[in-house]
């Protein structure tokens, strides 16, 4: 037979109100930070998936600022692009008028020789768009333009082309390829509108520029096309991203929060167990030197 003695008994009582303690201070720190998980011990499985969580919380967060600068570059090009083909229809509009030689005069001439080189202007500021500093349409270059307004060669770097991450395996291009839109050099845009102001000028008949301005207008249209083509995946991932967002959110919650009435509900209950011990302890102790006096 096991001997009982007042010390053990003594142990025994302090062993059980302290483990109620411990239990009781758990849950009020549970109920204070409504976290289940506050450090890796209480729960090593948890707080692993928990850090893999918070990762992915992380990477969806950098995509999610890569998709709002990317978008931003593509509404950029866009609207360039969409200025570009208005000017170039108007310049159209202007050698037609032009080429009627029976109805033009020297004076009708040289007004619109002036306002295609106004519109070539307006078209080399389109083409040298710049975001955030960059140029939308000179690839990765970081010449500020993409068009030297002297000679009007292309200051881009050639084939590159500037793209953002959207996720682990997607990435899409923001910029535009301004050698094939506008043209390079001679065979610029540009240098094409200085050509029909020099031969309205002289005289000649415009009309076989019409051809080259047509071919000038479906490359502006078909850049603008693919433009939009990306703009659209951007905003179809954006909200694919912030749906992932607000489940990474949830599953994360669902890992670290605790149910907070079922804490609740738990902290008194493990005070009235404590408060029990304590009860049980101070009858179980009451003896003392003078009891044994006696």
């Amino acid at each position: 037979m096991t001997r009982v003695t007042h010390q053990m008994t003594q142990r025994t009582a302090l062993a059980n109100i302290q483990t109620n303690l411990k239990a009781l201070n758990t849950l009020q720190s549970q109920a204070s930070s409504q976290k289940r998980i506050e450090k890796p011990s209480d729960d090593p499985a948890g707080t692993a998936q928990a850090l893999r969580l918070r990762s992915e919380q992380r990477a969806v967060a950098q995509y999610q600022r890569n998709l709002e600068d990317g978008v931003s570059w593509l509404t950029t090009l866009d609207t360039a692009l969409t200025t570009t083909s208005s000017y170039l229809r108007r310049a159209r509009d202007l050698v037609v008028r032009g080429a009627n030689d029976g109805a033009m005069g020297p004076a009708q001439r040289e007004a619109i020789a002036t306002e295609l080189e106004g519109l070539r202007g307006s078209l080399l500021s389109q083409a040298n768009t710049t975001y955030l500093g960059r140029s939308v349409f000179a690839g990765t270059s970081n010449a500020g333009v993409a068009f030297d307004a002297a000679d009007y060669s292309f200051q881009g770097t050639p084939g590159s082309s500037v793209e953002r991450r959207v996720s682990a395996a997607v990435t899409v291009r923001v910029d535009g390829d301004g050698a094939a839109v506008f043209g390079e050099g001679n065979d610029s845009v540009f240098a094409m509108l200085d050509a029909i102001a020099a031969d309205l000028r002289a005289g000649v008949n415009t009309s076989p520029f019409l051809t080259q301005i047509d071919a000038r207008i479906d490359k502006v249209l078909t850049e603008a096309s693919t433009v939009g083509a990306r703009t659209n995946q951007m905003t179809a991932t954006q909200e694919a991203n912030a749906s992932r967002r607000l489940s990474l959110g949830s599953d994360l919650a669902s890992v670290e929060d605790v149910d907070l009435a079922e804490t609740l509900v738990n902290v008194q209950a493990q005070e009235v167990a404590y408060q029990a011990a304590l009860g049980a302890a101070a009858k179980a102790l009451q003896p003392t030197l003078l009891d044994y006096l006696r």
